[in-house]
């Protein structure tokens, strides 16, 4: 054979270790038993399998000070939807219709290589829709430019994982598993853990509640694993060893999900009503236009934003879709006035308000009072 058909590149040394290494962590776990006597072992397995992959994830040395070529985006509009997927499930098409940008469709693989963005408008928001390159297994160990699309997902507010509705749970199973190792949780809600590093003292561990899936000695062999030995742990639910470890690596992403089902013009009835009554799940079609008011009604109320309008004394509110302040549910008068101007909260009186947030119309209140979709604020300065 000639010289060049026998070289073979082969990845740093360092990377295939790590990737050696956590396909035998899962092997282990996988191989093992859980039952009481074994999940001390577990939960240590389960700590190295966590620590590994945020070494993949954040590597040292030259490979971090070498520059990536990644998907550098300006984050614009109130919100920011990516959109995640096999190739050829239609994300493109989708970016296509809802907004004004036109995305390249075809009927092959891989048609998007870089990450296109777009502007949904919708009730006066403008909404950032990412459409990114399809990502393939092994994602979350850069195969296909995995890496890249995943460091996107994680600074969107939700996540919109398209999938082929007549392969949807092998594509969904497979989407979640790809995410979830590296570091982003779907539709769940950060663990009611306190956690701190302390210098010296030992563990302190308090639990306010009973505890089914850890004790103190795991809590201790876990944290003696990351090199922790004085640190105060408080569990104030009943947490598993999983979510102590994400509270321990503090770098976890916790966002809402879509699960938007494609191509649901070649499944049968009874699956697309399977598949609608899940929670978190939109079925449709981007090639009939079939349920697409829907799926944009769903990422509105996913992405939890409220408008509110404003009020100049002795004049009538101006509503409409470009006089809405956009802000999220939850927001207070303070936040409102940070909208409006910078300076506005130091030389805050009182607000007027009007709409479904106060007992009666108009109510004056204070800087701290929260504000519902679609009220009227006027501020009075001092």
């Amino acid at each position: 054979l000639p010289l060049r058909s026998r070289v073979r590149v082969c990845p740093g040394p360092g990377t295939m270790g790590i990737l050696e290494k956590i396909s035998e962590i899962e092997r282990e776990i996988a191989r093992t038993q859980k039952n009481k006597a074994t999940e001390y072992h577990l939960g240590l397995l389960k700590a190295k399998l966590a620590k590994y992959r945020s070494q993949l994830l954040e590597p040292t040395g030259k490979a971090a000070a070498a520059k990536g070529e990644g998907f550098d985006v300006m984050k614009s509009g109130d919100a920011r939807v990516a959109l995640i997927g096999f190739p050829s499930v239609g994300k493109s098409t989708l970016l296509s219709k809802v907004t004004k940008t036109h995305s390249e469709c075809a009927s092959y693989e891989f048609t998007t290589l870089t990450c296109i963005p777009g502007v949904l408008e919708y009730k006066g928001a403008n909404i950032q829709l990412l459409d990114l390159p399809g990502i393939i297994e092994g994602a979350a160990q850069g195969k296909g430019r995995g890496r890249q699309v995943i460091a996107v997902a994680r600074t969107a507010d939700i996540i919109l994982l398209m999938v082929d509705a007549s392969k949807g749970e092998r594509q969904k199973a497979l989407l979640q598993a790809e995410l979830e190792s590296v570091g982003i949780r779907l539709n769940k809600r950060k663990p009611n853990i306190y956690f701190k590093v302390k210098k010296t003292g030992g563990l302190s561990f308090i639990a306010t509640c009973p505890l089914t899936h850890v004790d103190e000695k795991l809590v201790q062999m876990i944290l003696h694993e990351y090199k922790i030995f004085n640190a105060e742990v408080l569990f104030r639910e009943d947490c598993t060893a999983d979510e102590l470890i994400d509270v321990i690596c503090g770098n976890r992403v916790y966002l809402h999900c879509i699960y938007v089902y494609n191509k649901a013009d070649c499944i049968s009835l009874e699956e697309v009503d399977r598949l609608a009554h899940q929670q978190h799940s939109v079925v449709t079609s981007l090639e009939l236009n079939l349920n697409l008011d829907y799926l944009i009604e769903e990422i509105w109320e996913h992405l939890a934003l409220v408008r509110i309008y404003t009020k100049k004394p002795g004049c009538r509110p101006e509503f409409g879709d470009g006089h809405a302040v956009i802000l999220r549910r939850g927001a207070t008068i303070e936040h409102v006035c940070h909208a409006v101007h910078r300076t506005l909260v130091s030389t805050f009186r009182y607000a007027l308000v009007w709409g479904t947030s106060t007992k009666y119309s108009p109510q004056r209140v204070g800087i701290s009072h929260l504000v519902h979709d679609e009220d009227v604020v006027q501020i009075v300065k001092k």
